[in-house]
């Protein structure tokens, strides 16, 4: 990926590594880039159903009291943009995932999710199906498209994109993801479907295969092939590392998208940490067959 000037695809002039060679282990970017997919998903269904059962916060408040993390997320990404060195790299990384975890959560609080919060009737097919269950899912979409394209405004011409390529990677995955529920997978997980989203089972399908499937598998797979080879080509540390961080990334959505077909109870990845209680009554809606 490098340029005859010596500058590199996204992170601009060569930088000199600082602190040490640990922040250029690709190793330690795959394993953050692990622990904090894992952390991020298991601290955002951790508040939410503590705010579903009542325990001392709501799902308005919640979000409210999170806009540090979207305030800081931004702040880091306007402050690594020109920043080529693996530290800059982490840093703009961690900024996308600040930005999209707090995206998130007021998607999963029900704060900015959709015009329709209705579940999907029996008789809905076709267009008018899709028509309602895009209507559930408006204004997260908008704010996702809204939010990508503030990030490309902020780092446009600077040296360290890795943010947008961070978002990016999220927000295709995610659409992916959407998309398979609705046209219908095998397996679909709603325990973890908040009550202010309980509606969206109803707009999800349980089926056998889709014809979006494969060739999501097949994106995500050329991809995640795609960031490998070119870490295994980077000459220089920020490269090495930014190829590193979105391999796995893209990588872990991958794996996402085979746990909505094979039986893998992924749900135990995040059960254990959720507060319960017997006596909330279960309001999720039924699956579409």
């Amino acid at each position: 990926m490098d340029r005859s000037d010596g500058r590199v695809l996204w992170f601009g002039p060569a930088p000199q590594a600082i602190g040490g060679p640990g922040m250029t282990n690709p190793w330690l970017a795959a394993g953050l880039a692990l622990f904090f997919w894992w952390f991020l998903t298991g601290a955002l269904l951790w508040l939410v159903r503590r705010a579903d059962l009542g325990m001392g916060i709501n799902h308005r408040r919640a979000v409210l009291l999170s806009l540090p993390l979207l305030m800081c997320g931004f702040l880091i990404l306007y402050l690594s943009r020109d920043d080529a060195t693996p530290q800059g790299v982490y840093l703009a990384f961690l900024s996308a995932l600040a930005i999209w975890a707090w995206i998130e959560l007021a998607f999963l609080s029900g704060v900015i999710s959709g015009p329709n919060k209705s579940p999907a009737p029996p008789f809905a097919t076709g267009w008018q199906r899709f028509k309602m269950a895009a209507a559930t899912l408006l204004w997260h979409e908008a704010l996702l498209i809204c939010t990508l394209l503030a990030i490309a405004l902020i780092i446009w011409g600077q040296v360290n994109q890795l943010a947008l390529w961070t978002f990016g990677v999220l927000f295709s995955a995610r659409v992916s993801a959407k998309l398979n529920l609705f046209l219908g997978v095998p397996r679909i997980h709603t325990e973890f479907l908040p009550t202010p989203l309980a509606h969206l089972a109803s707009h999800f399908r349980r089926a056998s295969m889709n014809w979006l499937f494969p060739l999501s598998i097949a994106a995500l797979t050329a991809a995640t092939g795609l960031w490998f080879a070119s870490a295994l080509s980077a000459a220089l540390p920020a490269d090495l590392i930014g190829y590193s961080l979105l391999a796995t990334l893209t990588l872990l959505a991958l794996m996402e998208h085979w746990f909505m077909v094979l039986p893998i109870p992924d749900q135990k990845l995040w059960r254990w940490m959720l507060p319960t209680s017997p006596a909330k009554s279960d309001t999720t809606f039924q699956v579409r067959k």
